[in-house]
């Protein structure tokens, strides 16, 4: 892993700031917070997109050809309603599975070669005994879509599991990266 540039997406503007779809955004604060006391890692260029999310591809191309930097020194940091709250994943060369920012710069930069922070945002469910007796729905069927929570504040509950997640991922970060 030789990542040189880190982008975190999420949508520009006050009406979006603590949302679950800016925890890229969120991601990027917290690892400026973090680098300069606490991390020796090579020195990186941090951004947070300055495109709305489902069209972040431009932005990401744009500043990837100044940078002089390949797709494959990339770090894209974003939301993913996949994964449950307080997880994340790191992955390199995977497809968008349905994420419009991603997809965005997947188009925009010819290619899926780069890598991904992927923050989960998806509340963990647990249903009842009771409850699971009253449906035949699998709790997968029974749980929001993306759409409908993404947009919404980020519970205090939540903010707590994400700033731990995204604590775990800088110092992977840290550790794996150069």
């Amino acid at each position: 892993m030789n990542i040189k540039l880190i982008i975190g997406l999420g949508n520009p503007g006050k009406e979006y700031a603590n949302t679950y779809h800016n925890a890229g955004f969120l991601f990027i604060d917290a690892l400026k917070n973090e680098m300069p006391a606490m991390l020796k890692i090579p020195p990186l260029r941090v951004f947070k997109s300055e495109a709305s999310m489902n069209v972040s591809g431009s932005f990401v191309k744009k500043v990837l050809q100044n940078a002089e930097i390949t797709p494959e020194e990339l770090l894209i940091v974003h939301d993913d309603a996949d994964l449950p709250i307080g997880e994340y994943k790191l992955t390199f060369g995977q497809g968008a599975a349905g994420h419009n920012g991603v997809m965005s710069i997947m188009r925009a930069l010819d290619t899926g070669g780069f890598w991904r922070l992927r923050i989960g945002i998806r509340a963990k469910v647990s249903f009842s005994e009771e409850d699971r007796v009253k449906t035949d729905l699998p709790a997968e069927a029974r749980r929001a879509k993306a759409g409908e929570f993404v947009l919404n504040p980020i519970s205090k509950k939540d903010q707590v599991l994400l700033i731990d997640s995204m604590t775990r991922a800088i110092f992977e970060l840290a550790q794996k990266n150069g």
